[in-house]
Protein backbone atom coordinates (compact mmCIF):
# COMPACT_ATOMS: atom_id res chain seq x y z
CA UNK A 1 0.00 0.00 0.00
CA UNK A 2 1.05 3.32 -0.78
CA UNK A 3 2.16 5.93 1.96
CA UNK A 4 -0.85 8.99 2.42
CA UNK A 5 2.36 11.32 1.95
CA UNK A 6 3.13 10.02 -1.33
CA UNK A 7 -0.83 11.65 -2.68
CA UNK A 8 -2.43 15.21 -2.09
CA UNK A 9 -5.96 15.90 -2.46
CA UNK A 10 -6.68 18.87 -5.15
CA UNK A 11 -8.54 21.38 -3.09
CA UNK A 12 -10.53 22.41 -6.17
CA UNK A 13 -12.27 19.01 -6.90
CA UNK A 14 -11.76 16.48 -4.06
CA UNK A 15 -9.44 13.87 -6.46
CA UNK A 16 -6.53 12.33 -4.99
CA UNK A 17 -3.18 12.70 -6.44
CA UNK A 18 -0.07 10.65 -6.56
CA UNK A 19 2.86 12.69 -5.87
CA UNK A 20 4.87 10.61 -8.63
CA UNK A 21 2.11 10.58 -11.56
CA UNK A 22 1.23 14.14 -10.94
CA UNK A 23 5.23 14.53 -11.53
CA UNK A 24 5.13 12.46 -14.85
CA UNK A 25 1.70 13.70 -16.14
CA UNK A 26 3.24 17.58 -15.71
CA UNK A 27 6.09 16.61 -17.58
CA UNK A 28 4.25 14.87 -20.39
CA UNK A 29 1.36 17.50 -20.89
CA UNK A 30 4.19 20.34 -20.90
CA UNK A 31 6.54 18.86 -23.43
CA UNK A 32 3.06 18.34 -25.49
CA UNK A 33 2.04 21.74 -25.55
CA UNK A 34 6.20 22.67 -26.62
CA UNK A 35 5.32 20.20 -29.63
CA UNK A 36 2.03 21.75 -30.09
CA UNK A 37 3.46 24.95 -30.58
CA UNK A 38 6.68 24.16 -33.05
CA UNK A 39 4.53 21.35 -35.28
CA UNK A 40 2.08 24.42 -35.44
CA UNK A 41 4.50 26.92 -37.49
CA UNK A 42 5.12 24.06 -39.56
CA UNK A 43 1.56 23.98 -40.72
CA UNK A 44 1.30 27.27 -40.99
CA UNK A 45 4.09 27.64 -43.12
CA UNK A 46 2.61 24.81 -45.14
CA UNK A 47 -0.53 26.75 -45.44
CA UNK A 48 0.80 29.84 -46.57
CA UNK A 49 3.08 27.83 -49.46
CA UNK A 50 -0.04 26.48 -50.66
CA UNK A 51 -2.01 29.83 -50.73
CA UNK A 52 -1.13 30.82 -54.69
CA UNK A 53 -1.03 34.23 -53.92
CA UNK A 54 1.85 34.26 -51.07
CA UNK A 55 3.68 30.69 -51.95
CA UNK A 56 5.94 31.42 -48.96
CA UNK A 57 8.60 28.39 -49.24
CA UNK A 58 10.29 26.82 -52.00
CA UNK A 59 9.79 23.23 -52.73
CA UNK A 60 12.62 21.54 -50.67
CA UNK A 61 12.06 23.68 -47.37
CA UNK A 62 7.86 22.97 -48.09
CA UNK A 63 8.64 19.64 -48.13
CA UNK A 64 10.97 19.52 -44.88
CA UNK A 65 8.15 22.03 -43.36
CA UNK A 66 5.28 18.96 -44.39
CA UNK A 67 7.02 15.95 -42.79
CA UNK A 68 8.17 17.92 -39.63
CA UNK A 69 4.29 18.77 -39.24
CA UNK A 70 2.73 15.67 -39.84
CA UNK A 71 5.00 13.68 -37.66
CA UNK A 72 4.84 16.71 -34.33
CA UNK A 73 1.20 17.09 -35.03
CA UNK A 74 -0.57 13.72 -35.90
CA UNK A 75 1.74 11.65 -33.51
CA UNK A 76 4.39 13.83 -31.15
CA UNK A 77 2.14 15.99 -29.70
CA UNK A 78 -0.97 13.63 -29.50
CA UNK A 79 0.86 11.07 -27.86
CA UNK A 80 2.44 13.01 -25.25
CA UNK A 81 -0.78 14.18 -23.86
CA UNK A 82 -2.16 10.71 -24.62
CA UNK A 83 -0.04 9.33 -22.26
CA UNK A 84 -0.76 12.42 -19.93
CA UNK A 85 -4.09 11.47 -19.74
CA UNK A 86 -3.53 7.57 -19.05
CA UNK A 87 -1.66 8.72 -16.03
CA UNK A 88 -4.25 10.79 -15.23
CA UNK A 89 -7.46 8.50 -15.97
CA UNK A 90 -5.53 5.47 -13.83
CA UNK A 91 -3.83 7.18 -11.16
CA UNK A 92 -5.82 9.91 -10.03
CA UNK A 93 -9.29 8.58 -11.21
CA UNK A 94 -8.94 5.56 -9.46
CA UNK A 95 -6.94 7.63 -6.40
CA UNK A 96 -3.96 4.84 -7.31
CA UNK A 97 -0.66 5.14 -7.15
CA UNK A 98 1.54 4.42 -10.22
CA UNK A 99 2.94 1.50 -11.15
CA UNK A 100 6.68 2.22 -11.58
CA UNK A 101 7.34 5.88 -11.77
CA UNK A 102 10.86 5.70 -12.34
CA UNK A 103 10.18 3.39 -15.64
CA UNK A 104 7.74 6.18 -16.50
CA UNK A 105 10.72 8.83 -16.12
CA UNK A 106 12.43 6.19 -18.70
CA UNK A 107 9.60 6.32 -21.00
CA UNK A 108 9.27 9.68 -20.92
CA UNK A 109 13.21 10.49 -21.89
CA UNK A 110 12.98 7.91 -24.81
CA UNK A 111 10.42 9.97 -26.21
CA UNK A 112 11.78 13.38 -25.66
CA UNK A 113 14.97 11.73 -27.27
CA UNK A 114 13.17 10.39 -30.14
CA UNK A 115 11.03 13.21 -31.23
CA UNK A 116 13.92 15.59 -30.80
CA UNK A 117 16.25 13.24 -33.16
CA UNK A 118 13.69 12.71 -35.60
CA UNK A 119 12.96 16.75 -35.90
CA UNK A 120 16.61 17.41 -35.68
CA UNK A 121 16.86 14.77 -38.88
CA UNK A 122 14.15 16.33 -40.51
CA UNK A 123 15.65 20.19 -40.09
CA UNK A 124 18.86 19.12 -41.41
CA UNK A 125 17.39 18.98 -44.81
CA UNK A 126 18.62 15.14 -45.86
CA UNK A 127 14.91 13.82 -44.31
CA UNK A 128 11.82 15.24 -45.96
CA UNK A 129 10.14 11.79 -47.37
CA UNK A 130 6.71 13.43 -45.29
CA UNK A 131 4.75 11.91 -42.62
CA UNK A 132 4.42 8.16 -44.56
CA UNK A 133 8.38 8.84 -45.54
CA UNK A 134 7.25 5.93 -48.45
CA UNK A 135 10.08 3.72 -49.62
CA UNK A 136 11.76 3.64 -51.65
CA UNK A 137 12.47 7.30 -50.87
CA UNK A 138 14.81 7.15 -47.99
CA UNK A 139 15.77 9.93 -44.73
CA UNK A 140 18.80 9.38 -42.74
CA UNK A 141 19.42 6.32 -40.71
CA UNK A 142 18.66 8.29 -37.34
CA UNK A 143 15.21 9.82 -39.02
CA UNK A 144 13.82 6.00 -38.66
CA UNK A 145 15.74 5.03 -35.19
CA UNK A 146 14.27 8.81 -33.86
CA UNK A 147 11.43 7.25 -34.37
CA UNK A 148 11.75 4.05 -33.33
CA UNK A 149 12.88 5.33 -29.77
CA UNK A 150 9.80 7.19 -29.52
CA UNK A 151 7.63 4.41 -30.13
CA UNK A 152 9.69 2.36 -27.29
CA UNK A 153 9.09 5.16 -24.96
CA UNK A 154 4.94 5.24 -25.71
CA UNK A 155 5.24 1.53 -25.41
CA UNK A 156 6.41 1.57 -21.87
CA UNK A 157 4.00 4.07 -21.00
CA UNK A 158 1.02 1.76 -21.99
CA UNK A 159 2.21 -0.88 -19.68
CA UNK A 160 2.59 1.13 -16.79
CA UNK A 161 -1.22 2.66 -17.21
CA UNK A 162 -2.27 -1.06 -17.52
CA UNK A 163 0.00 -1.96 -14.67
CA UNK A 164 -1.85 0.95 -12.69
CA UNK A 165 -4.72 -0.45 -13.46
CA UNK A 166 -3.92 -4.09 -11.70
CA UNK A 167 -2.79 -1.83 -8.60
CA UNK A 168 -5.38 0.13 -8.01
CA UNK A 169 -7.70 -3.10 -8.62
CA UNK A 170 -5.67 -5.14 -5.82
CA UNK A 171 -5.78 -2.27 -3.25
CA UNK A 172 -9.10 -1.70 -4.15
CA UNK A 173 -9.10 1.65 -4.07
CA UNK A 174 -12.02 1.85 -6.08
CA UNK A 175 -15.68 0.38 -6.04
CA UNK A 176 -17.34 -1.94 -8.96
CA UNK A 177 -15.97 -1.25 -12.58
CA UNK A 178 -13.74 0.94 -13.62
CA UNK A 179 -15.13 4.66 -14.64
CA UNK A 180 -16.52 4.78 -18.36
CA UNK A 181 -13.60 7.86 -18.63
CA UNK A 182 -10.42 5.36 -17.69
CA UNK A 183 -12.43 2.67 -19.46
CA UNK A 184 -12.05 5.23 -23.06
CA UNK A 185 -8.73 5.52 -21.90
CA UNK A 186 -8.10 1.87 -21.95
CA UNK A 187 -9.31 1.23 -25.14
CA UNK A 188 -7.21 3.99 -26.85
CA UNK A 189 -3.92 2.24 -24.58
CA UNK A 190 -4.83 -1.18 -26.50
CA UNK A 191 -5.41 0.89 -29.79
CA UNK A 192 -1.94 2.31 -28.97
CA UNK A 193 0.24 -1.05 -28.14
CA UNK A 194 -1.55 -2.44 -31.63
CA UNK A 195 -0.04 1.20 -33.41
CA UNK A 196 2.84 0.81 -32.20
CA UNK A 197 3.81 -2.67 -32.76
CA UNK A 198 2.70 -2.10 -36.34
CA UNK A 199 5.23 0.95 -36.72
CA UNK A 200 7.93 -1.22 -35.48
CA UNK A 201 7.36 -4.25 -37.48
CA UNK A 202 7.57 -1.75 -40.37
CA UNK A 203 10.18 0.83 -39.16
CA UNK A 204 12.38 -0.90 -37.32
CA UNK A 205 13.99 -3.61 -41.11
CA UNK A 206 13.15 0.06 -43.00
CA UNK A 207 15.93 1.50 -40.13
CA UNK A 208 18.33 -1.66 -41.15
CA UNK A 209 17.65 -0.91 -45.29
CA UNK A 210 18.65 2.29 -44.50
CA UNK A 211 21.89 1.60 -42.87
CA UNK A 212 22.64 -1.22 -46.08
CA UNK A 213 22.04 -4.52 -43.89
CA UNK A 214 18.74 -4.85 -45.84
CA UNK A 215 18.73 -4.84 -49.61
CA UNK A 216 15.32 -4.21 -50.54
CA UNK A 217 11.87 -3.03 -48.64
CA UNK A 218 8.80 -4.13 -50.86
CA UNK A 219 6.80 -0.41 -51.54
CA UNK A 220 3.56 -2.31 -50.99
CA UNK A 221 4.17 -4.04 -47.93
CA UNK A 222 5.64 -1.08 -46.52
CA UNK A 223 2.60 0.56 -47.43
CA UNK A 224 -0.04 -1.73 -45.68
CA UNK A 225 1.69 -2.35 -42.56
CA UNK A 226 2.86 1.52 -42.27
CA UNK A 227 -1.14 2.64 -42.45
CA UNK A 228 -1.80 0.15 -39.35
CA UNK A 229 0.82 2.89 -37.19
CA UNK A 230 -0.10 5.86 -39.70
CA UNK A 231 -3.93 5.97 -39.73
CA UNK A 232 -4.22 4.22 -36.29
CA UNK A 233 -2.46 6.81 -34.67
CA UNK A 234 -6.03 8.88 -35.02
CA UNK A 235 -7.84 5.86 -33.76
CA UNK A 236 -6.25 6.22 -30.62
CA UNK A 237 -6.84 10.20 -30.63
CA UNK A 238 -10.41 9.15 -30.93
CA UNK A 239 -10.68 7.04 -28.10
CA UNK A 240 -8.55 9.60 -26.02
CA UNK A 241 -10.74 12.63 -26.88
CA UNK A 242 -14.01 10.81 -26.93
CA UNK A 243 -13.23 9.99 -23.25
CA UNK A 244 -12.12 13.44 -22.60
CA UNK A 245 -15.58 14.47 -23.82
CA UNK A 246 -17.54 12.29 -21.20
CA UNK A 247 -14.86 13.93 -18.51
CA UNK A 248 -15.84 17.37 -19.21
CA UNK A 249 -19.44 16.57 -19.22
CA UNK A 250 -18.99 15.08 -16.23
CA UNK A 251 -16.76 18.13 -14.64
CA UNK A 252 -18.74 20.34 -15.95
CA UNK A 253 -22.46 19.18 -15.48
CA UNK A 254 -22.10 16.59 -13.07
CA UNK A 255 -23.50 14.10 -16.16
CA UNK A 256 -23.73 10.42 -15.74
CA UNK A 257 -24.18 8.82 -19.68
CA UNK A 258 -27.35 7.96 -20.75
CA UNK A 259 -26.63 4.64 -20.56
CA UNK A 260 -23.03 3.47 -19.27
CA UNK A 261 -23.51 -0.40 -20.70
CA UNK A 262 -24.38 1.27 -24.21
CA UNK A 263 -21.09 4.00 -23.96
CA UNK A 264 -19.05 1.11 -22.86
CA UNK A 265 -19.93 -1.18 -26.11
CA UNK A 266 -19.51 1.91 -28.54
CA UNK A 267 -15.68 1.64 -27.00
CA UNK A 268 -15.30 -1.54 -27.70
CA UNK A 269 -16.67 -1.67 -31.04
CA UNK A 270 -13.71 1.06 -31.56
CA UNK A 271 -11.18 -2.24 -30.52
CA UNK A 272 -12.75 -4.42 -32.83
CA UNK A 273 -13.23 -2.72 -35.93
CA UNK A 274 -11.65 0.73 -35.59
CA UNK A 275 -8.52 0.09 -37.03
CA UNK A 276 -9.57 -1.12 -40.29
CA UNK A 277 -10.04 2.22 -41.60
CA UNK A 278 -6.66 2.07 -42.18
CA UNK A 279 -7.60 0.29 -45.66
CA UNK A 280 -9.23 3.78 -46.96
CA UNK A 281 -6.05 4.75 -47.83
CA UNK A 282 -4.91 1.25 -49.75
CA UNK A 283 -7.97 1.12 -51.40
CA UNK A 284 -6.08 2.05 -55.45
CA UNK A 285 -3.34 -0.34 -54.41
CA UNK A 286 -3.43 -3.17 -57.44
CA UNK A 287 -2.31 -6.05 -54.76
CA UNK A 288 -5.08 -6.07 -52.21
CA UNK A 289 -7.68 -8.14 -52.98
CA UNK A 290 -11.17 -6.63 -53.87
CA UNK A 291 -12.70 -8.76 -51.03
CA UNK A 292 -10.50 -7.17 -48.40
CA UNK A 293 -11.23 -3.70 -49.97
CA UNK A 294 -15.16 -4.17 -50.39
CA UNK A 295 -15.47 -5.99 -46.06
CA UNK A 296 -13.19 -2.99 -45.01
CA UNK A 297 -15.18 -0.13 -46.72
CA UNK A 298 -18.48 -1.78 -46.09
CA UNK A 299 -19.74 -4.12 -43.20
CA UNK A 300 -16.60 -3.64 -41.30
CA UNK A 301 -16.65 0.11 -41.61
CA UNK A 302 -20.27 0.13 -40.29
CA UNK A 303 -19.59 -0.82 -36.84
CA UNK A 304 -16.85 1.60 -36.31
CA UNK A 305 -18.95 3.97 -37.29
CA UNK A 306 -22.08 2.43 -34.85
CA UNK A 307 -19.41 3.25 -32.14
CA UNK A 308 -18.97 6.71 -33.16
CA UNK A 309 -23.10 7.84 -34.29
CA UNK A 310 -23.24 6.22 -30.27
CA UNK A 311 -21.17 8.40 -28.74
CA UNK A 312 -22.17 11.07 -30.77
CA UNK A 313 -25.75 10.83 -29.15
CA UNK A 314 -24.75 9.82 -25.57
CA UNK A 315 -22.21 12.85 -24.89
CA UNK A 316 -24.68 15.43 -25.94
CA UNK A 317 -27.44 13.42 -24.32
CA UNK A 318 -26.04 13.25 -20.94
CA UNK A 319 -25.40 16.81 -21.10
CA UNK A 320 -28.95 17.66 -22.36
CA UNK A 321 -30.17 15.03 -19.16
CA UNK A 322 -28.15 17.15 -16.62
CA UNK A 323 -29.54 20.60 -17.80
CA UNK A 324 -33.04 19.68 -17.71
CA UNK A 325 -32.39 18.23 -14.32
CA UNK A 326 -31.52 21.52 -13.36
CA UNK A 327 -34.71 22.94 -14.71
CA UNK A 328 -33.56 23.74 -18.42
CA UNK A 329 -36.86 22.43 -20.05
CA UNK A 330 -38.25 25.20 -22.15
CA UNK A 331 -38.51 24.57 -25.72
CA UNK A 332 -35.56 22.06 -27.82
CA UNK A 333 -32.69 24.04 -26.66
CA UNK A 334 -33.11 25.78 -23.44
CA UNK A 335 -30.65 23.35 -21.99
CA UNK A 336 -27.99 24.06 -24.78
CA UNK A 337 -28.52 28.01 -24.77
CA UNK A 338 -28.44 28.38 -21.29
CA UNK A 339 -24.66 26.46 -21.26
CA UNK A 340 -21.51 28.13 -19.98
CA UNK A 341 -20.67 28.87 -23.90
CA UNK A 342 -18.08 31.92 -21.90
CA UNK A 343 -16.14 28.27 -20.16
CA UNK A 344 -13.72 27.16 -22.27
CA UNK A 345 -13.42 24.16 -21.05
CA UNK A 346 -16.80 22.87 -21.94
CA UNK A 347 -16.83 25.42 -25.04
CA UNK A 348 -13.83 23.61 -26.51
CA UNK A 349 -15.48 20.24 -25.67
CA UNK A 350 -18.42 21.27 -27.59
CA UNK A 351 -17.01 22.74 -30.81
CA UNK A 352 -14.87 19.49 -30.82
CA UNK A 353 -17.70 17.23 -30.54
CA UNK A 354 -19.71 19.16 -33.27
CA UNK A 355 -17.11 19.92 -36.14
CA UNK A 356 -15.46 16.84 -35.45
CA UNK A 357 -18.94 14.79 -36.74
CA UNK A 358 -19.69 17.32 -39.51
CA UNK A 359 -16.27 17.42 -40.52
CA UNK A 360 -13.91 14.69 -39.65
CA UNK A 361 -16.68 12.54 -39.19
CA UNK A 362 -18.99 12.58 -42.53
CA UNK A 363 -15.56 13.57 -44.66
CA UNK A 364 -14.37 9.67 -42.87
CA UNK A 365 -17.07 7.78 -43.72
CA UNK A 366 -17.76 9.10 -47.22
CA UNK A 367 -14.10 8.72 -48.39
CA UNK A 368 -13.73 5.41 -47.00
CA UNK A 369 -16.16 4.02 -50.03
CA UNK A 370 -14.34 2.14 -52.35
CA UNK A 371 -15.37 3.74 -55.11
CA UNK A 372 -15.70 7.35 -53.96
CA UNK A 373 -12.22 6.68 -52.75
CA UNK A 374 -10.50 7.10 -56.01
CA UNK A 375 -11.78 10.46 -56.91
CA UNK A 376 -10.14 12.34 -53.66
CA UNK A 377 -7.51 9.53 -52.60
CA UNK A 378 -4.15 11.51 -53.45
CA UNK A 379 -5.85 14.82 -52.96
CA UNK A 380 -5.63 17.78 -50.61
CA UNK A 381 -9.06 16.43 -49.37
CA UNK A 382 -7.20 13.78 -47.48
CA UNK A 383 -5.45 16.38 -45.02
CA UNK A 384 -8.74 18.14 -45.05
CA UNK A 385 -10.15 15.62 -43.24
CA UNK A 386 -7.18 14.72 -40.67
CA UNK A 387 -7.42 18.72 -40.09
CA UNK A 388 -11.47 18.03 -39.72
CA UNK A 389 -10.45 14.81 -37.19
CA UNK A 390 -6.97 15.43 -35.53
CA UNK A 391 -6.93 19.72 -35.62
CA UNK A 392 -10.54 20.16 -34.82
CA UNK A 393 -11.85 16.88 -33.18
CA UNK A 394 -8.84 15.78 -31.03
CA UNK A 395 -6.60 19.09 -30.72
CA UNK A 396 -9.60 20.93 -29.10
CA UNK A 397 -10.84 18.38 -27.25
CA UNK A 398 -7.06 18.52 -25.58
CA UNK A 399 -7.23 22.28 -25.08
CA UNK A 400 -10.21 22.23 -23.71
CA UNK A 401 -9.46 19.56 -21.19
CA UNK A 402 -5.97 21.58 -20.38
CA UNK A 403 -7.86 24.66 -19.08
CA UNK A 404 -9.15 22.09 -16.32
CA UNK A 405 -5.93 20.53 -15.41
CA UNK A 406 -3.95 23.68 -14.65
CA UNK A 407 -5.48 24.49 -11.37
CA UNK A 408 -5.71 20.82 -10.73
CA UNK A 409 -1.95 19.89 -11.22
CA UNK A 410 -0.43 22.79 -11.43
CA UNK A 411 -2.41 24.96 -8.31
CA UNK A 412 -2.47 27.92 -10.76
CA UNK A 413 -5.81 30.32 -11.70
CA UNK A 414 -5.97 30.66 -15.29
CA UNK A 415 -4.56 34.30 -16.25
CA UNK A 416 -6.50 36.42 -19.34
CA UNK A 417 -9.64 35.02 -18.94
CA UNK A 418 -10.97 36.83 -21.25
CA UNK A 419 -8.74 35.71 -23.88
CA UNK A 420 -8.98 31.94 -23.07
CA UNK A 421 -13.24 32.58 -23.67
CA UNK A 422 -12.41 33.29 -27.32
CA UNK A 423 -9.52 30.66 -27.84
CA UNK A 424 -11.60 28.16 -28.43
CA UNK A 425 -13.59 29.79 -31.02
CA UNK A 426 -10.92 31.43 -32.84
CA UNK A 427 -8.81 27.74 -32.92
CA UNK A 428 -12.02 25.84 -33.80
CA UNK A 429 -13.27 27.86 -35.98
CA UNK A 430 -9.90 28.36 -38.01
CA UNK A 431 -8.94 24.89 -38.29
CA UNK A 432 -12.66 24.18 -39.04
CA UNK A 433 -12.43 26.44 -41.84
CA UNK A 434 -9.26 25.10 -43.46
CA UNK A 435 -10.50 21.83 -42.83
CA UNK A 436 -13.72 22.53 -44.96
CA UNK A 437 -11.49 24.70 -47.87
CA UNK A 438 -9.27 21.93 -48.17
CA UNK A 439 -11.39 19.33 -48.68
CA UNK A 440 -13.48 21.65 -50.93
CA UNK A 441 -9.80 22.19 -53.06
CA UNK A 442 -9.63 18.22 -52.96
CA UNK A 443 -13.12 17.76 -54.43
CA UNK A 444 -11.95 19.79 -57.48
CA UNK A 445 -8.82 17.82 -57.84
CA UNK A 446 -6.13 19.40 -56.33
CA UNK A 447 -2.89 17.34 -55.56
CA UNK A 448 -2.35 16.32 -51.86
CA UNK A 449 1.40 16.35 -52.47
CA UNK A 450 2.46 18.68 -54.99
CA UNK A 451 3.82 22.43 -53.49
CA UNK A 452 2.43 24.06 -56.44
CA UNK A 453 -0.89 24.84 -57.34
CA UNK A 454 -0.05 26.86 -60.61
CA UNK A 455 3.02 24.42 -61.26
CA UNK A 456 4.88 26.63 -62.89
CA UNK A 457 7.80 24.33 -63.83
CA UNK A 458 6.04 21.81 -65.79
CA UNK A 459 6.67 21.34 -69.29
CA UNK A 460 3.52 21.20 -70.04
CA UNK A 461 0.19 23.69 -68.88
CA UNK A 462 -2.11 22.61 -66.29
CA UNK A 463 -4.97 24.84 -65.13
CA UNK A 464 -7.17 23.83 -62.04
CA UNK A 465 -10.46 25.29 -61.94
CA UNK A 466 -10.30 29.15 -61.04
CA UNK A 467 -12.34 28.32 -57.72
CA UNK A 468 -9.26 25.88 -56.56
CA UNK A 469 -7.24 29.15 -55.98
CA UNK A 470 -9.90 30.36 -54.06
CA UNK A 471 -9.92 28.09 -51.31
CA UNK A 472 -6.44 27.43 -51.11
CA UNK A 473 -6.83 31.19 -50.16
CA UNK A 474 -9.14 30.68 -47.96
CA UNK A 475 -7.67 27.91 -46.62
CA UNK A 476 -4.31 30.22 -45.93
CA UNK A 477 -6.71 33.07 -44.18
CA UNK A 478 -8.45 29.84 -42.00
CA UNK A 479 -4.63 28.64 -41.11
CA UNK A 480 -3.46 32.48 -40.13
CA UNK A 481 -6.97 32.75 -37.90
CA UNK A 482 -6.57 29.15 -36.09
CA UNK A 483 -2.41 29.69 -35.21
CA UNK A 484 -4.07 33.41 -33.21
CA UNK A 485 -5.97 30.73 -31.42
CA UNK A 486 -3.07 28.27 -31.07
CA UNK A 487 -0.71 31.11 -29.71
CA UNK A 488 -3.55 32.30 -27.63
CA UNK A 489 -3.43 28.88 -26.12
CA UNK A 490 -0.09 28.77 -25.69
CA UNK A 491 0.06 32.26 -24.13
CA UNK A 492 -2.70 31.39 -21.23
CA UNK A 493 -1.83 27.61 -20.38
CA UNK A 494 2.12 28.49 -20.30
CA UNK A 495 1.84 32.35 -18.77
CA UNK A 496 -1.04 30.51 -15.98
CA UNK A 497 1.72 28.03 -14.93
CA UNK A 498 4.20 30.11 -14.60
CA UNK A 499 2.52 33.57 -13.65
CA UNK A 500 -1.24 32.65 -12.44
CA UNK A 501 -2.34 33.10 -8.84
CA UNK A 502 -2.47 30.53 -6.26
CA UNK A 503 -5.57 28.60 -6.35
CA UNK A 504 -7.65 29.26 -3.24
CA UNK A 505 -9.26 26.57 -1.72
CA UNK A 506 -13.55 26.98 -1.95
CA UNK A 507 -15.29 27.41 1.39
CA UNK A 508 -17.39 24.86 0.13
CA UNK A 509 -15.41 21.33 0.26
CA UNK A 510 -15.61 19.07 -2.79
CA UNK A 511 -17.12 16.19 -3.18
CA UNK A 512 -15.10 13.23 -1.91
CA UNK A 513 -15.94 11.30 -4.86
CA UNK A 514 -16.30 14.44 -7.77
CA UNK A 515 -18.60 13.00 -10.87
CA UNK A 516 -15.84 11.80 -13.13
CA UNK A 517 -14.74 8.94 -11.15
CA UNK A 518 -18.82 8.08 -10.75
CA UNK A 519 -21.00 5.11 -12.15
CA UNK A 520 -24.58 5.16 -13.18
CA UNK A 521 -26.74 6.15 -15.61
CA UNK A 522 -28.51 9.69 -16.13
CA UNK A 523 -31.97 10.28 -14.65
CA UNK A 524 -33.87 10.40 -17.62
CA UNK A 525 -33.71 9.26 -21.46
CA UNK A 526 -35.96 12.33 -22.49
CA UNK A 527 -33.93 14.31 -25.01
CA UNK A 528 -35.91 15.53 -27.31
CA UNK A 529 -32.76 18.43 -28.27
CA UNK A 530 -29.99 15.76 -28.62
CA UNK A 531 -32.17 13.63 -31.06
CA UNK A 532 -33.13 16.46 -32.86
CA UNK A 533 -29.55 17.66 -33.47
CA UNK A 534 -28.67 14.04 -34.40
CA UNK A 535 -31.37 13.95 -36.92
CA UNK A 536 -30.04 16.89 -38.74
CA UNK A 537 -26.48 15.62 -38.58
CA UNK A 538 -28.28 12.28 -40.35
CA UNK A 539 -29.92 14.64 -43.05
CA UNK A 540 -26.79 16.58 -43.97
CA UNK A 541 -24.46 12.92 -43.57
CA UNK A 542 -27.01 11.72 -46.55
CA UNK A 543 -26.80 14.56 -48.73
CA UNK A 544 -23.76 15.11 -48.66
CA UNK A 545 -22.73 10.72 -49.18
CA UNK A 546 -25.19 10.65 -52.33
CA UNK A 547 -23.80 14.51 -53.59
CA UNK A 548 -20.47 12.13 -54.02
CA UNK A 549 -22.26 9.43 -55.74
CA UNK A 550 -23.29 11.89 -58.38
CA UNK A 551 -19.83 13.20 -58.41
CA UNK A 552 -18.78 9.85 -59.27
CA UNK A 553 -21.60 8.89 -61.52
CA UNK A 554 -20.96 12.04 -63.50
CA UNK A 555 -17.01 11.27 -63.80
CA UNK A 556 -17.28 7.97 -64.84
CA UNK A 557 -19.74 8.93 -67.83
CA UNK A 558 -20.73 5.48 -70.02
CA UNK A 559 -21.84 5.49 -74.01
Amino acid sequence: MAAAAEFRTCPLTGLKLHRGAEALIKANAVTSIVVLAIGGLFGLLVALTRWPAVKLLPADMFYLALTAHGIDILIVWCIFFEVALMYFASSTLLGSRLATPKLGWVGYGLMVLGAAVTNWKVLEGNSSVMMTSYVPMQADPLFYLGLILFAVGALIACFIFLGTLVIAKEEKTYQGSIPLVTFGALVACIIAVYTIASGAIILIPTFLWSIGLISHIDPLMYKVIWWGMGHSSQQINVAAHIAVWYAIAAIVFGAKPLSEKVSRTAFLLYVFFLQIASAHHLLVEPGLSSSYKIFNTSYGMYLAVLGSMIHGLTVPGCIEAAQRAKGFNNGLFEWLRKAPWGNPVFSGMFLSLVLFGFLGGISGVTMGVEQINIMIHNTIYVPGHFHGTVAVGTTLAFMAITYFLVPVLFGRELIMPGLAKIQPYLFGLGMGGASLFMMGAGTLGVSRRHWDLAFSDAPHAFEYPAAAYLLLGLNGISAIVATIGGIAFVVVIVGSVLFGKPVVAPKVAPPAAPAITQHGNAAAMSVPGTFTLAMIFLVCFVLYYFVNWKYLASTWGMS
